[in-house]
């Protein structure tokens, strides 16, 4: 039978009193062969009874000290220490606690004696532990930064693209620069405790270009005093590179839809020169001046014919992605009117805007844009002229809806009936005679599509037409991020180069 240690004298004032109890902690005390001399009955609801046992086997149900004891250190210098450690509860589960020491001195100074406090902790674990497993697997990339913006936590994805971040700036990090980002979603968060996202264009540790979206939020409900944020990006390069792809490949269907109407076009015009050679030839065999004039006429208009499709053409084809940048849209319809408003004056038309207060400026191609809104004024009069209404009008309108930019011209012109609305936009079509190469629609469609939008067209006869287009601002805003990755990867190309 184990023979029970007596508490010594100066400890029982203290331990006698009923302080152990009050405290809420499980609190034991430790001699220096390590047995238990005292504990309070929460020690004992927690890992039983302890009387007659040495510390690690009422903590841990071990029948040897601990390999690494950090109660005998304490012994030695007399310093408090704060362990974590996990040991077995009273029925032999697994648990997990927190248990601060601290030396009890005698009146000599010598420490005879340890007091134990310890707090089960274990839920909190498994919490942790559930958190360390989402905070790795998730796939998205995950971060934690202070208020300097330096990385002070990272998911094993983040640093699997990006490299390791600890205690790097975050915007040297995502985007290896040496300042912080203009429009920052995390500074955002600081400032006013809300969640803010944006996407973003970043730089792999392989020197990639990553596309991601970006949310931010306070690890803090207090908005005066939030130390630390959560950036949460998910990658989204993939998703841009088809986004890029179907843009182009909707710039070359704009100009495959029409090269048979190309062959027909190019078919009518030959007949034209092969009728106008016939003519001059028999007016040459019959010395007919008046025939020689009339093929010779005939001859000059399908030459002129010739030159002004091949020249559209060789326009209408190009395949290279718009040259945006961020420029108001009111402000390109103003230089629209401006150029077109005398001339629509002489022909007895008025031409004018009504714009939409406060728009955002958006990247597009200003020489684009306005080769749209000018081939549609264009016609627009045009349509007006062979009207027989008293009152002609074109109107030029800006828009916003559901995150479209949008450019409408109205006319009260002739309008259009089915058979034409159904041609404009998929052949060489044109209404003008020998006056048009029919690609001015075409031309204004392929920009149109170039920006990632659509153009519609609503017509009856005698109605006048309404055309429309839509411009999302999404894509034209991956224009803008193909045109700094085009120069982050020539900045590269040319760094390369240098070293």
């Amino acid at each position: 039978m184990v023979k029970r240690k007596s508490v010594p004298s100066e400890l029982k004032g203290v331990l006698n009193s009923k302080l152990l109890e009050i405290i809420p902690f499980n609190i034991a005390v430790i001699d220096r062969d390590y047995h238990i001399v005292t504990a309070n009955s929460r020690f004992e609801s927690a890992f039983g009874r302890w009387k007659g046992k040495k510390c690690y086997e009422a903590y841990k149900g071990r029948s040897e000290p601990c390999r690494t004891c950090r109660a005998l250190k304490s012994f030695d210098d007399g310093k408090e220490r704060i362990m974590d450690e996990v040991g077995l509860d009273r029925v032999g589960r697994r648990a997990h606690y927190l248990c601060h020491i601290a030396p009890i001195p005698r009146p000599d100074g010598k420490i005879s004696h340890l007091l134990g406090l310890s707090h089960d902790i274990t839920d909190s674990k498994d919490l942790e532990r559930e958190f360390n497993i989402f905070f790795e697997r998730v796939p998205c990339y995950i971060t934690i930064i202070d208020r300097d913006y330096k990385v002070i936590k990272a998911n094993h994805l983040f640093m699997e693209t990006f490299g390791n971040p600890i205690g790097q700036y975050c915007y040297k990090i995502y985007k290896r620069r040496s300042t912080r980002c203009p429009n920052c979603p995390a500074a955002k968060a600081f400032t006013d405790g809300m969640t803010h996202s944006a996407e973003q264009v970043g730089i792999t540790k392989t020197g990639r270009n990553a596309n991601y979206v970006v949310t931010t939020s306070p690890l803090s409900r207090d908005e005066e005093d939030i130390q630390h944020v959560i950036e949460i990006s998910t990658d989204i390069t993939e998703m841009k590179n088809l986004e890029r792809e179907m843009l182009d490949a909707e710039r070359l269907a704009a100009v495959g839809q029409t090269v048979a109407g190309l062959a027909h076009s190019i078919k009518n015009i030959l007949m034209g020169l092969e009728g106008g050679k016939y003519i001059v030839s028999v007016g040459m065999k019959k010395n007919d001046k008046e025939m020689i004039s009339q093929g010779w006429e005939m001859l000059e208009r399908n030459f002129d014919k010739t030159t002004s499709l091949v020249k559209d053409f060789l326009n209408f084809a190009k395949g290279q992605l718009p040259e945006v940048q961020m420029i108001d849209p009111n402000s390109l319809v103003r230089e629209i009117v401006d150029l077109y408003k005398g001339v629509a004056a002489q022909a007895g038309i008025e031409l004018r805007a009504e714009l939409r207060g406060e728009l955002k400026k958006a990247p597009l191609d200003p020489k684009g844009i306005h080769t749209c809104l000018t081939n549609l004024v264009s016609n627009a009069i045009d349509a007006c002229q062979m009207s027989d209404h008293k009152d002609r009008m074109v109107l030029i309108k800006t828009l916003e809806e559901k995150g479209k930019l949008i450019f409408e011209v109205d006319d009260n012109g002739r309008g259009m009936d089915c058979d034409i609305k159904r041609k404009i936009f998929t052949t060489f079509f044109t209404t003008k005679g020998g006056g048009g190469t029919g690609l001015g629609l075409l031309t204004t469609r392929k920009i149109v599509q170039e920006h990632g939008g659509m153009i519609a067209v609503q017509s009856r006869s005698g109605k006048g037409a309404r055309f429309r287009i839509e411009l999302p601002r999404k894509r034209l805003m991956a224009l803008l991020d193909k045109d700094k990755m085009t120069v982050v990867e020539n900045k590269q190309a040319l760094e390369k180069e240098i070293l």
